[in-house]
């Protein structure tokens, strides 16, 4: 089920909104009972106070009139019940109900009592309110009592709750249509990059425009736009691969192929088993070829993920230079390697860390003359790993140190066989090791020196 990113902010923004309304309505019954008990309670006041004003000393006897406007004062629809009891300072019932419910407590000096109790079968508010009575037989405070049934005060806390919760939903109404509003209007940027993300040209990698967009959504368009930058590189990168591997497939596929045609004319087997020797010696180069492409393809940046780990480089240097010791020993160079005797840490790629010294070394060992010397440096420190491959050859140009790093670029008069990628893949490997690369001239020249400068690896152990 796909979800909805309105839905979600309007009820992040809703929900709170209704907790706060639900809280609110417990308030609004709390203050609507305040303000009913408030008015009842000054009713029940005024009418104790017109009736108190009545009881005086007549003929010797205590006597209390009731007037009619004592009681009208609760005349409503709700047909209130009005009871009333008025006792003498001795206690005796002078006027009401007898069986009017009495307060918990007699009231403090001439100050009114409030409670609340029971008339037979109904729930009643009353007032409790001292008189004084001046008499010579029976002086003190008389006790006037009034009390009231709850139909209206219940009527007027409904009345009062309900109208101010209504005043309260109206208002939760409006805000979830501003609200809806507003994030419709907020989320207008998503949807107009979400319709040019759909109607654009398939084939487009144009960057999105990020101008007119709010500052929370830049960063996924950025992120867009890397990711769209990544794309346009690889495509640009598989392009080039297969530009390259066609440009240089093609020609020895068509020697091949006339290699082929001239041993099926030779009936001489001599001849024919150079033409084959031929054809063996030219697939050997080709499958040479391919390694390498596929080789500077994986170090491209963009090509294929390098998955790295903790190694010593010291042990992959040995590994590749007892391999060329062959070449060496060929040709009678003095092929010599330096390198501590404690690990070289380094966080890379093992196959193409290889590759890397197979060709500055193979290199430096086919372009200089028979009986010369390649010296090969290995160090360490805080800094970084410094590898130097120093041979006493005929050297590089300065003006041709950097046109040397270009694919199939070979130096004329070329002496020796070769595709041209050499360097060209050990820039590349580099770059991806976040190293740098510096050709110069041997001290004393002639000859060439190649510095190979790479991170060390730190807080890491390469295995044994």
């Amino acid at each position: 089920m796909s979800r909805s990113l309105r839905a979600e902010l309007l009820a992040w923004l809703l929900l709170p909104l209704a907790a706060v309304v639900a809280f609110n309505g417990w308030t609004l019954r709390r203050d609507a009972t305040r303000t009913a008990d408030l008015i009842t309670d000054r009713t029940l006041l005024a009418s104790a106070r017109v009736i108190a004003e009545q009881v005086k000393e007549s003929d010797g006897r205590i006597e209390s009139l009731i007037p009619p406007s004592a009681l009208e004062m609760f005349a409503s629809p709700d047909r209130e019940k009005v009871i009333y009891r008025v006792l003498s300072p001795s206690g005796e019932l002078i006027a009401g109900f007898p069986d009017v419910v009495e307060p918990p407590k007699p009231p403090q000096g001439l100050e009114p009592a409030y409670y609340e109790g029971q008339f037979r079968t109904e729930p009643v508010r009353a007032v409790a309110l001292a008189q004084p009575v001046i008499s010579k037989v029976e002086g003190g405070n008389a006790l006037v009592i009034v009390a009231t049934t709850l139909h209206g005060r219940d009527r007027l806390v409904g009345e009062i709750w309900q109208n101010s919760l209504r005043d309260q939903l109206v208002l939760v109404g409006i805000a979830a249509l501003l609200a809806l509003l507003g994030l419709r209007r907020g989320l207008a940027p998503l949807l107009r990059l979400r319709d040019e993300l759909r109607n654009r040209d398939p084939e487009s990698l144009a960057a999105l425009d990020r101008k007119h967009v709010q500052g929370e959504i830049r960063p996924v368009i950025d992120a867009l736009n890397h990711a769209l930058e990544r794309v346009r590189a690889y495509i640009l990168l598989q392009r080039r691969f297969v530009a390259d591997a066609s440009h240089q497939l093609r020609t020895p596929l068509a020697v091949l192929k006339t290699q082929i045609a001239m041993a099926r004319r030779d009936d001489d087997p001599r001849l024919r088993h150079e033409a084959l020797s031929a054809i063996e010696g030219g697939i050997d180069n080709m499958g040479r070829l391919v390694n390498q492409l596929l080789t500077l393809a994986r170090a491209e940046p963009g090509g294929a993920a390098l998955r790295k780990e903790p190694l010593d480089f010291g042990v992959i240097a040995r590994d590749v230079l007892e391999g060329l010791g062959v070449i060496a020993f060929d040709r009678e160079i003095d092929l010599s390697f330096e390198a501590p005797d404690a690990p070289v840490p380094i966080h890379g790629h093992v196959t193409l860390l290889r590759e890397l010294m197979s060709n500055l070394v193979e290199n430096a060992l086919r372009h200089i003359p028979e009986g010369g010397s390649v010296a090969v440096r290995l160090t360490a420190s805080d800094r970084g790993i410094l590898l130097v491959v120093e041979d006493n050859g005929p050297g590089i140009q300065e003006a041709d140190r950097n046109r040397v790093f270009e694919r199939f670029h070979r130096l004329a008069p070329a002496t020796v066989e070769g595709t041209g990628l050499g360097l060209a893949i050990v820039k590349e490997i580099v770059a991806a090791h976040d190293g740098t690369i510096a050709l110069m001239e041997t001290q004393p020249p002639p000859g060439l020196r190649v510095e190979v400068r790479l991170p060390a690896a730190t807080g890491e152990t390469p295995p044994a």
